[in-house]
Protein backbone atom coordinates (compact mmCIF):
# COMPACT_ATOMS: atom_id res chain seq x y z
CA UNK A 1 0.00 0.00 0.00
CA UNK A 2 1.19 3.43 -1.07
CA UNK A 3 2.11 6.20 1.62
CA UNK A 4 1.59 8.90 -0.41
CA UNK A 5 -1.10 11.20 0.61
CA UNK A 6 -3.84 11.46 -2.65
CA UNK A 7 -3.33 14.83 -4.39
CA UNK A 8 -6.75 16.21 -3.14
CA UNK A 9 -6.37 15.26 0.47
CA UNK A 10 -3.33 17.12 0.65
CA UNK A 11 -5.12 20.15 -0.97
CA UNK A 12 -7.83 19.85 1.51
CA UNK A 13 -5.85 19.56 4.63
CA UNK A 14 -3.63 22.29 3.70
CA UNK A 15 -6.76 24.57 3.12
CA UNK A 16 -8.11 23.28 6.51
CA UNK A 17 -4.36 24.14 8.07
CA UNK A 18 -4.71 27.56 6.52
CA UNK A 19 -7.67 28.03 7.72
CA UNK A 20 -7.33 27.41 11.19
CA UNK A 21 -4.28 29.70 11.40
CA UNK A 22 -6.42 32.67 10.17
CA UNK A 23 -8.73 31.83 12.43
CA UNK A 24 -5.94 31.58 15.28
CA UNK A 25 -5.08 35.23 13.81
CA UNK A 26 -8.68 36.26 14.41
CA UNK A 27 -8.68 35.02 17.89
CA UNK A 28 -5.68 36.99 18.67
CA UNK A 29 -6.79 40.01 17.34
CA UNK A 30 -10.05 40.07 19.40
CA UNK A 31 -8.50 39.39 22.22
CA UNK A 32 -5.60 42.03 21.72
CA UNK A 33 -9.26 44.87 21.26
CA UNK A 34 -10.87 43.29 24.00
CA UNK A 35 -7.95 43.87 26.46
CA UNK A 36 -7.51 47.47 25.23
CA UNK A 37 -11.38 48.16 25.20
CA UNK A 38 -11.09 47.01 28.75
CA UNK A 39 -8.41 49.99 30.17
CA UNK A 40 -10.57 52.51 28.29
CA UNK A 41 -13.13 51.34 30.05
CA UNK A 42 -11.89 51.05 33.77
CA UNK A 43 -10.90 54.41 33.10
CA UNK A 44 -14.31 55.83 31.82
CA UNK A 45 -15.77 54.09 34.47
CA UNK A 46 -12.94 55.66 36.82
CA UNK A 47 -13.75 59.21 36.03
CA UNK A 48 -17.54 58.10 36.78
CA UNK A 49 -16.55 57.15 40.47
CA UNK A 50 -14.12 59.75 40.85
CA UNK A 51 -17.21 62.53 39.89
CA UNK A 52 -19.40 60.77 42.28
CA UNK A 53 -16.96 60.10 45.22
CA UNK A 54 -16.12 64.44 44.85
CA UNK A 55 -19.99 65.30 44.61
CA UNK A 56 -20.88 62.81 47.86
CA UNK A 57 -17.93 64.32 50.06
CA UNK A 58 -18.53 68.09 49.33
CA UNK A 59 -21.63 68.20 52.25
CA UNK A 60 -19.90 66.09 54.70
CA UNK A 61 -19.11 68.04 57.31
CA UNK A 62 -15.72 67.22 57.95
CA UNK A 63 -12.84 69.06 59.74
CA UNK A 64 -11.80 72.38 57.96
CA UNK A 65 -8.32 73.69 57.57
CA UNK A 66 -7.17 75.40 61.09
CA UNK A 67 -4.33 76.28 62.92
CA UNK A 68 -0.81 76.59 60.93
CA UNK A 69 -0.27 75.14 57.79
CA UNK A 70 3.06 73.71 58.30
CA UNK A 71 4.19 73.19 54.58
CA UNK A 72 6.72 69.89 53.26
CA UNK A 73 9.86 71.18 52.48
CA UNK A 74 10.21 72.50 48.67
CA UNK A 75 6.23 72.52 48.33
CA UNK A 76 5.51 75.96 46.02
CA UNK A 77 2.46 77.69 44.38
CA UNK A 78 0.05 79.24 46.14
CA UNK A 79 -0.20 78.49 49.75
CA UNK A 80 2.38 75.75 49.17
CA UNK A 81 -0.18 73.30 48.43
CA UNK A 82 1.97 71.74 45.61
CA UNK A 83 4.06 69.09 46.16
CA UNK A 84 6.74 69.31 42.34
CA UNK A 85 8.62 66.14 41.19
CA UNK A 86 10.74 66.49 38.04
CA UNK A 87 12.81 69.74 36.15
CA UNK A 88 11.42 72.89 37.60
CA UNK A 89 11.95 74.57 34.11
CA UNK A 90 10.41 72.17 32.47
CA UNK A 91 8.22 72.60 29.25
CA UNK A 92 5.04 71.52 30.46
CA UNK A 93 2.84 71.13 33.73
CA UNK A 94 0.98 67.99 34.88
CA UNK A 95 -1.22 68.94 37.57
CA UNK A 96 -2.06 65.73 39.67
CA UNK A 97 -4.88 65.70 42.26
CA UNK A 98 -5.00 62.64 43.98
CA UNK A 99 -6.42 60.73 47.47
CA UNK A 100 -4.28 57.87 48.74
CA UNK A 101 -7.46 55.69 49.70
CA UNK A 102 -8.69 56.73 46.07
CA UNK A 103 -8.98 53.34 44.14
CA UNK A 104 -9.59 55.29 41.15
CA UNK A 105 -6.65 57.06 41.27
CA UNK A 106 -4.67 53.62 42.24
CA UNK A 107 -5.83 52.79 38.77
CA UNK A 108 -4.70 55.17 37.00
CA UNK A 109 -1.27 55.19 39.13
CA UNK A 110 -0.53 51.73 37.90
CA UNK A 111 -1.63 52.71 34.04
CA UNK A 112 0.43 55.70 33.80
CA UNK A 113 3.53 56.04 36.75
CA UNK A 114 6.05 54.73 34.33
CA UNK A 115 5.00 57.15 31.66
CA UNK A 116 4.74 60.02 34.06
CA UNK A 117 7.83 58.98 35.84
CA UNK A 118 9.81 58.72 31.91
CA UNK A 119 8.01 62.58 30.61
CA UNK A 120 9.52 63.54 34.07
CA UNK A 121 13.13 62.23 33.91
CA UNK A 122 13.66 63.31 30.21
CA UNK A 123 12.94 66.90 31.18
CA UNK A 124 9.40 66.98 29.11
CA UNK A 125 7.06 67.78 31.77
CA UNK A 126 6.90 69.34 35.60
CA UNK A 127 4.56 67.32 38.06
CA UNK A 128 2.57 68.78 40.36
CA UNK A 129 0.91 66.98 42.97
CA UNK A 130 -1.45 67.73 45.47
CA UNK A 131 -3.44 65.78 48.30
CA UNK A 132 -7.32 65.43 48.66
CA UNK A 133 -9.36 63.26 51.46
CA UNK A 134 -12.87 62.70 50.20
CA UNK A 135 -12.38 58.95 50.61
CA UNK A 136 -12.04 60.25 54.52
CA UNK A 137 -15.45 61.82 54.70
CA UNK A 138 -17.52 60.08 52.14
CA UNK A 139 -16.62 56.43 54.24
CA UNK A 140 -15.49 57.65 57.22
CA UNK A 141 -11.96 56.92 58.61
CA UNK A 142 -8.48 58.77 58.63
CA UNK A 143 -6.49 56.94 56.37
CA UNK A 144 -6.55 59.96 53.52
CA UNK A 145 -5.51 62.71 55.97
CA UNK A 146 -2.72 60.34 58.11
CA UNK A 147 -1.60 59.02 54.24
CA UNK A 148 -1.06 62.33 52.72
CA UNK A 149 0.53 63.58 55.97
CA UNK A 150 2.92 60.80 55.97
CA UNK A 151 3.56 61.62 51.86
CA UNK A 152 4.09 65.55 52.90
CA UNK A 153 6.75 63.64 55.99
CA UNK A 154 8.28 61.81 53.02
CA UNK A 155 8.54 65.26 50.89
CA UNK A 156 10.13 66.66 54.18
CA UNK A 157 13.10 63.69 53.40
CA UNK A 158 13.04 64.50 49.85
CA UNK A 159 11.57 61.00 49.01
CA UNK A 160 7.87 61.96 48.35
CA UNK A 161 8.15 60.23 44.84
CA UNK A 162 9.01 56.89 45.97
CA UNK A 163 6.60 56.81 48.90
CA UNK A 164 3.93 58.13 46.93
CA UNK A 165 4.12 54.72 44.56
CA UNK A 166 4.38 52.88 47.60
CA UNK A 167 1.49 54.19 49.08
CA UNK A 168 -0.34 53.34 45.78
CA UNK A 169 0.80 49.76 45.58
CA UNK A 170 -0.34 48.98 48.99
CA UNK A 171 -3.56 50.35 48.86
CA UNK A 172 -6.44 48.58 51.21
CA UNK A 173 -9.43 47.96 49.96
CA UNK A 174 -11.54 51.26 49.93
CA UNK A 175 -13.82 50.61 52.85
CA UNK A 176 -10.63 49.48 55.04
CA UNK A 177 -9.07 52.15 56.68
CA UNK A 178 -5.50 50.44 56.90
CA UNK A 179 -4.06 53.71 56.20
CA UNK A 180 -5.39 55.41 59.20
CA UNK A 181 -2.51 53.68 61.49
CA UNK A 182 0.40 55.38 61.57
CA UNK A 183 2.17 52.10 62.52
CA UNK A 184 1.16 51.09 58.57
CA UNK A 185 2.44 54.17 57.27
CA UNK A 186 5.64 53.94 59.14
CA UNK A 187 6.39 50.13 57.90
CA UNK A 188 5.47 50.79 54.53
CA UNK A 189 7.93 53.66 54.78
CA UNK A 190 10.29 50.38 55.10
CA UNK A 191 10.49 50.05 51.05
CA UNK A 192 11.52 52.92 50.65
CA UNK A 193 15.42 53.54 51.17
CA UNK A 194 16.40 55.82 54.08
CA UNK A 195 13.02 57.29 54.80
CA UNK A 196 12.40 55.29 57.99
CA UNK A 197 14.01 57.59 60.30
CA UNK A 198 13.17 58.29 63.98
CA UNK A 199 12.56 62.34 62.16
CA UNK A 200 10.23 60.93 59.45
CA UNK A 201 8.36 58.75 62.74
CA UNK A 202 8.10 61.70 64.62
CA UNK A 203 6.85 63.90 61.37
CA UNK A 204 4.02 61.28 61.10
CA UNK A 205 3.32 60.30 64.59
CA UNK A 206 2.72 64.20 65.57
CA UNK A 207 0.61 64.74 62.20
CA UNK A 208 2.77 67.43 61.30
CA UNK A 209 1.10 68.78 57.95
CA UNK A 210 -2.08 67.64 58.97
CA UNK A 211 -3.48 71.13 58.86
CA UNK A 212 -1.49 71.39 55.47
CA UNK A 213 -3.20 68.52 54.01
CA UNK A 214 -7.26 70.19 54.54
CA UNK A 215 -5.99 72.90 53.70
CA UNK A 216 -5.17 71.23 50.33
CA UNK A 217 -8.44 69.24 50.56
CA UNK A 218 -10.30 72.75 50.84
CA UNK A 219 -8.69 73.84 47.77
CA UNK A 220 -9.57 70.90 45.76
CA UNK A 221 -13.40 71.27 47.10
CA UNK A 222 -13.01 74.87 45.86
CA UNK A 223 -11.53 74.78 42.37
CA UNK A 224 -14.29 73.19 40.81
CA UNK A 225 -12.92 69.65 40.28
CA UNK A 226 -14.89 67.01 39.23
CA UNK A 227 -13.30 63.96 41.56
CA UNK A 228 -9.79 62.40 41.86
CA UNK A 229 -7.71 62.15 39.84
CA UNK A 230 -8.08 65.40 38.41
CA UNK A 231 -5.04 65.29 35.62
CA UNK A 232 -4.66 68.58 33.93
CA UNK A 233 -1.89 68.78 31.05
CA UNK A 234 -0.95 72.67 30.91
CA UNK A 235 -3.90 74.07 32.75
CA UNK A 236 -6.34 71.21 30.34
CA UNK A 237 -8.10 68.35 31.81
CA UNK A 238 -6.97 64.93 30.10
CA UNK A 239 -8.77 62.56 32.53
CA UNK A 240 -10.22 60.37 31.29
CA UNK A 241 -10.50 62.47 27.71
CA UNK A 242 -8.56 65.41 26.02
CA UNK A 243 -11.04 66.15 23.49
CA UNK A 244 -12.38 63.27 21.42
CA UNK A 245 -9.11 61.45 22.39
CA UNK A 246 -9.62 58.95 25.46
CA UNK A 247 -6.16 59.24 27.92
CA UNK A 248 -3.91 56.27 27.27
CA UNK A 249 0.12 56.15 27.91
CA UNK A 250 0.75 56.67 24.13
CA UNK A 251 -1.71 59.63 23.85
CA UNK A 252 -0.36 61.16 26.64
CA UNK A 253 3.35 61.12 25.03
CA UNK A 254 1.79 62.74 22.04
CA UNK A 255 0.09 65.36 23.94
CA UNK A 256 3.03 66.10 25.76
CA UNK A 257 5.49 66.36 22.58
CA UNK A 258 2.48 68.00 20.85
CA UNK A 259 2.86 71.28 23.70
CA UNK A 260 6.59 70.71 23.66
CA UNK A 261 7.43 71.47 19.96
CA UNK A 262 10.03 73.17 19.16
CA UNK A 263 10.68 73.86 23.22
CA UNK A 264 13.90 72.47 24.72
CA UNK A 265 13.78 69.52 27.78
CA UNK A 266 14.23 71.10 31.27
CA UNK A 267 17.15 70.24 33.33
CA UNK A 268 16.80 72.10 36.38
CA UNK A 269 16.02 70.01 39.92
CA UNK A 270 13.17 71.68 42.21
CA UNK A 271 14.66 72.06 45.93
CA UNK A 272 14.24 69.12 47.90
CA UNK A 273 16.30 69.46 51.39
CA UNK A 274 16.81 65.80 53.22
CA UNK A 275 17.58 66.88 56.09
CA UNK A 276 13.89 66.41 57.67
CA UNK A 277 13.63 71.02 57.86
CA UNK A 278 11.00 72.43 56.61
CA UNK A 279 12.48 75.64 54.84
CA UNK A 280 10.84 76.62 51.87
CA UNK A 281 12.06 76.37 48.28
CA UNK A 282 10.95 79.60 47.67
CA UNK A 283 8.95 82.82 48.94
CA UNK A 284 5.69 81.69 47.51
CA UNK A 285 5.75 78.75 49.82
CA UNK A 286 5.91 79.94 52.99
CA UNK A 287 3.28 78.31 55.48
CA UNK A 288 0.25 79.74 55.20
CA UNK A 289 -1.32 80.64 58.76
Amino acid sequence: MSDKIPEGNRSARERLAQQREREKGREKRRRTLIVASAVVGVLALAAVVGLIAANAGKDDGGDTASGPAVAPSGAIGEDALTVPVGAADAPSTLTIWEDFRCPVCAQFETAFKDTITELADDGQVKVEYHLATIIDGNLGGTGSLRAANAAACAQDAGKFAAYHDVLFANQPPEPDDAYGKNSRLIELAGEVEGLDTPGFRSCVEDGEHDSWVKKSDTAFREGGFQGTPTVLLNGESVFPSKGDEQISPENLKKWVAAANKGKKPGTATPSTPADGSSAPADPSSAPAS
